[in-house]
């Protein structure tokens, strides 16, 4: 079962179905939100969108961007942050798109699948699990609900739940999680507009570095725009006053006629007053209960991961989850949920605090020196480049990443698998579409008896990569990484490697009894 559907919620759903799970989505919306919110993903949400079919719809509603650029008050750049349009996972490192759109295409794919039902106009009341004399949870999970305009109570028992119900999550109450807070709590207003006027944009986002008007600026589609800005309590966009106060903030950007602008020239969809958090909560799951999402960490959306971190949950979990409760492996697998994904989502709000601080400094009276401090270090060659590749960095170890500390900077176990374009039958295809849904083993030289026992076990095709591509990356990738072949884990993660020379894994005897009763076949088709 999956509380709140939302994006992440959706696309939960989506991966388990496309695993043979069902689902239940409670939502106590009956449609979606109809205003922008998340108006940025980078290029492994894009894979994500394409491993659950929708990325061909999703690019003619999506424009990419080339990066983020840091300007002081008068607009000089302090420093880019460049995002290229071909990234690693084989789409562009960032593209804008307006939600709305984004969660029509998945609520369409969710009415495809049958697996899948949705239930809007409910509200979850509570979620219980029974507990053993130690209080650890055992058994199914109890959701208590009501539907729009009845008092009367429901329940439905579920194998697991999902909590993807956002910053004010009743799950996260269930399982006793509390938050962490990452010091970072500031009021600004954002205004989502629609205008035909000359707009002076460099075409990727902008983060203007103030101590008293901090503001970000992008543009999002053909004819729509975003600006945020910090504002003072009491400080209102409504009314003439207002209108007046809105002119001078947009003024650097576009001239508004003089006088009430119509909504031809300049619309304004939407103003909302948001309070900008860093937070984590403390466990993401416990027994069969998950947290995902907004319900999990809350992050400043200076980087524009706020929902890239949701979607990250959802993929790393569902395969997991499906492999426990179809296949039987061992529970413990579902601990490296909370293993992988937390440090990730703490550097990841890490890195946006610090763009925050960069863009305001504080008020304090070390705020001038802190703003220097960030700007001299944006200036310095290569640092810029090296925080734009560090937003996913790979994951830590635990017994699905095998990491030798000697090696642990060259090693690619932990690291996404690249995904270049690859020839199949004939066709050009991108590579994980003919990788399928499990595990599969990458390997430079032909397989020894050893990886195709590995790959019998665990259901994984073997792909050997020459002659698959046309360009040489995955080749150049395992060079690189010293290993001469990588077993991928259904969600392009390498999760072991054969070190050049050494003919086999380096400990398959740490993940193999997580995954213990896997034995179907392979699900990817025939590579030449």
């Amino acid at each position: 079962m999956i509380i709140g559907a939302g994006p992440v919620g959706v696309t939960a759903a989506l991966l388990l179905a496309q695993r043979g799970v069902p689902s239940v989505l409670l939502e106590r919306h009956r449609d979606i939100y109809p205003l922008p919110r998340a108006v940025v993903v980078d290029d492994e949400v894009r894979r994500i969108l394409q491993g659950i079919g929708v990325h061909e719809e999703f690019a003619a509603v999506a424009r990419p961007a080339p990066g983020l650029r840091l300007l002081d008050p008068r607009r000089r750049v302090i420093a880019e942050f460049p995002r290229s349009l071909q990234g690693h996972h084989g789409f562009p490192q960032t593209s804008m798109f307006d939600q709305p759109e984004l969660e029509r295409l998945l609520r369409a794919a969710l009415k495809r699948r049958p697996e899948c039902e949705l239930w809007g106009g409910v509200e979850v009341v509570s979620v219980t699990q029974d507990t053993d004399g130690s209080h650890a949870p055992t058994g199914p999970v109890r959701v208590t609900f009501r539907r729009d305009g009845s008092d009367e109570e429901e329940h439905l028992w579920a194998d697991a739940v999902l909590g993807c119900d956002g910053a004010g999550s009743i799950t996260r109450d269930a399982i006793g999680a509390v938050w962490e807070d990452l010091h970072f709590e500031e009021s600004w207003r954002v205004i989502d507009v629609r205008t035909s006027l000359p707009v002076r944009t460099w075409e990727g986002a902008e983060q203007v570095c103030c101590p008293t008007r901090p503001a970000t600026f992008m543009r999002v589609g053909e004819d729509r725009y975003r600006w945020e800005f910090r504002m003072a309590e009491g400080e209102p966009l409504d009314g003439p006053q207002g209108l007046e106060r809105l002119r001078e903030l947009v003024a650097p950007w576009v001239d508004l006629p003089s006088g009430s602008p119509r909504d031809d020239d300049f619309e304004v969809i939407r103003q909302a007053q948001y309070t900008f958090r860093a937070r984590l909560a403390d466990r993401w799951r416990r027994g069969r209960v998950f947290l995902l999402g907004d319900a999990a960490h809350l992050t400043p959306p200076f980087i524009g991961q706020g929902l890239c971190a949701g979607l990250r949950d959802a993929r790393n979990l569902t395969w997991k989850l499906a492999r426990v409760l179809q296949q039987g492996a061992d529970d413990r697998l579902l601990d490296t949920y909370q293993q992988e994904r937390k440090p990730h989502a703490r550097h990841v709000i890490r890195v946006a605090v610090a763009v925050g601080w960069a863009m305001t400094g504080g008020q304090d009276r070390g705020a001038a020196l802190r703003r220097a401090v960030v700007g001299a270090a944006c200036r310095i060659p290569g640092v810029t480049a090296a925080v734009s590749r560090d937003l996913s960095p790979a994951l830590t170890a635990n017994p699905l990443v095998r990491r030798r500390p000697r090696l642990t900077r060259r090693s690619l176990a932990g690291t996404f698998c690249p995904q270049p374009w690859v020839l199949c039958d004939g066709r050009r295809e991108r590579l994980d579409d003919i990788l399928g849904e499990s595990f599969a083993v990458l390997t430079a030289l032909p397989p020894t008896a050893r990886m195709t026992g590995v790959a019998t076990a665990l259901g994984a095709s073997v792909i050997h990569v020459g002659g698959l591509e046309d360009d040489g990356t995955l080749a150049a990738w395992l060079s690189r990484g010293r290993a001469d072949a990588v077993l991928l884990r259904p969600d392009r993660v390498v999760m072991d490697t054969v070190p050049t020379g050494t003919g086999d894994f380096t400990d398959a005897a740490a993940w193999a009894p997580l995954l213990h009763s896997a034995r179907r076949p392979a699900e990817a088709r025939p590579v030449p």
